[in-house]
């Protein structure tokens, strides 16, 4: 499916949050989101899957999803989102429930457990695993409704650097071919997921700049590969810099001004 956001804007209570600003994300392709501190790039992927409502502009998704999916639109949280009480398969379970016989819904749990290496843990609950096993959970819970775009706010930004890496080399073979959004602060995880890097400017966010990775995401291991990306790393942190500063800044005077 196509993802268009058109003339999009948002703000909280009279606070220019975002925007406005065109974007198009084409069906199959890959696009990570970076940007200053505060500059609204959650606040884009609320109104790209319809948890927010934009105050300006609108949202549009175009063409068919995949046959089999069930909702247009997926979302992995950077917080994991599991219902405690609930085990690894009924989590997995939950965005089925109510749309499917149940035993379809089992064969799909099973084999959204099966493609995230959870087999093993389908009758665990969430306090039972690591931070790097709940969020697979998550990424099995979008991934069983089998969506036409997956959304993803900062999927590993609550995992250690070691947990991270592993669990972003399984994220990228899981979702090969999907249409994905992706927002991080890290730089490097953006062009290594991302076929384009889009660059939010300080608050309102709008869009900077656009950056395309033109190495096909499975050749980016190799030794030339790894030298053009780091060259598209610091090119984004150049031109993100000031506004990161900037950003910091104005959050430090905030807090100070808070304390007083």
């Amino acid at each position: 499916m196509r993802l268009r956001a058109e003339g999009l804007a948002h703000a909280y209570e009279g606070l220019e949050a975002l925007g406005p600003l065109d974007l198009v994300v084409d069906s199959g392709e890959r696009v990570a989101v970076v940007g200053p501190s505060g500059c609204g790039k959650s606040t884009l992927l609320g109104l790209l899957g319809g948890l927010l409502r934009p105050s300006r502009g609108r949202v549009l998704l175009e063409g068919a999803p995949p046959e089999g999916s069930l909702v247009p639109l997926a979302y992995v949280f950077q917080d994991f989102a599991l219902l405690p009480w609930r085990t690894v398969e009924a989590n997995v379970a939950l965005p089925l429930e109510d749309r499917l016989p149940p035993a379809e819904c089992r064969a799909r749990v099973r084999a959204a457990l099966a493609r995230t290496g959870l087999a093993d843990f389908a009758r665990a609950y969430p306090r039972q695993l690591s931070g790097g096993m709940r969020q697979r959970v998550g990424i099995a819970r979008a991934l069983v409704v089998e969506p036409g775009v997956l959304l993803l706010d900062e999927p590993l930004s609550a995992l250690d650097a070691q947990t991270r890496e592993l669990l972003l080399e399984e994220v990228l073979a899981l979702t090969a071919g999907a249409t994905l959004v992706w927002v991080t602060h890290h730089l490097q995880e953006a062009v290594r997921v991302a076929d384009r890097v889009v660059l939010l400017s300080a608050r309102p966010g709008r869009i900077r700049a656009i950056l395309p990775v033109p190495i096909p995401v499975g050749e980016r291991d190799r030794p030339a590969a790894l030298a053009e990306l780091a060259r598209l790393e610091r090119e984004l942190w150049e031109l993100l810099r000031e506004d990161a500063r900037r950003a910091e800044t104005a959050l430090t005077v905030g807090a100070a001004d808070a304390a007083t």
